[in-house]
């Protein structure tokens, strides 16, 4: 998987969970860039990336999560991929 696809992917989950249907992801987005974007919300957005993705992520890795950079790596990762 290319970071473009994960890219694309993550895109439409966060499109989802926040409901925000013109939400561009750039690398430093993060929670205080999104409306909404609060404790409860971010484990909604864990769940639906593992879903999407087909991984688990650990408590420990979760904590990590402050950019959608962050998100991408740790996918990237759990996927067992460089990137690209």
């Amino acid at each position: 998987m290319h970071r473009e696809e994960i890219y694309a992917g993550l895109a439409a989950v966060f499109r989802e969970v926040f409901g925000a249907e013109t939400l561009a992801l750039t690398p430093g987005l993060s929670a205080r860039d999104v409306e909404g974007w609060d404790s409860i919300t971010h484990i909604d957005l864990v769940v639906a990336i593992e879903r999407r993705f087909g991984l688990r992520m650990r408590s420990r890795e979760i904590e990590q999560l402050a950019t959608v950079d962050d998100i991408v790596r740790l996918i990237e990762t759990k996927a067992g991929q460089q990137v690209t």
